[in-house]
């Protein structure tokens, strides 16, 4: 099915798998708001993609307003500004939003994390996109998540979306 189907990124980077030590240090700034963890990820980051095709932008993956309340901060956003500031690229956060609240990913089986996340994002009014985007997030286990954002964005016009990733699990 996947050799088949034409997906909405033109390529996907993962710096680490999401094994020790670096999945000890994201769960610290996840879920126990360790942003001097972010912060050190973020330079891992910076270095592991300083190679990697460079976009026009950086767009960080949006946590719901629901779960942003909760939490207290975007984990995503936090890794993505040391990352945009390393890599001297515009960071474009509030552009991509997710419309609705979804389930938590980590609880659902692949095919149910493409219908939780089906037609979740939406591109705020603003400025063009540019045409190359990095979308970034910090985790990506199946992908769909990132795949239904990268939809989002080329709908809206941005003709070359990569995926770029703190860890694959």
């Amino acid at each position: 099915r996947c050799a088949g189907a034409r997906p909405p990124q033109a390529a996907a980077r993962a710096v680490f798998l999401h094994a020790a030590p670096v999945d000890q240090l994201h769960r610290r700034l996840k879920f126990h708001g360790d942003l001097a963890a972010g912060r050190l990820l973020g330079q891992l980051l910076a270095e592991g993609l300083a190679g990697a095709a460079r976009p026009q932008a950086l767009v960080p993956l949006p946590l719901h307003r629901s779960r942003l309340r909760q939490r207290g901060y975007d984990q995503a956003l936090e890794l993505a500004r040391p990352l945009a500031r390393a890599l001297r690229l515009p960071l474009l956060d509030g552009r991509l939003a997710r419309g609705r609240a979804t389930a938590p990913q980590s609880r659902l089986d692949a095919a149910a994390r493409r219908r939780n996340v089906r037609g979740a994002f939406e591109i705020l009014a603003g400025p063009s996109l540019p045409a190359h985007l990095a979308l970034f997030d910090d985790v990506m286990t199946t992908g769909a998540t990132l795949q239904e954002a990268a939809l989002a964005l080329r709908r809206a016009g941005v003709q070359r979306v990569d995926l770029w990733v703190l860890a694959r699990a």
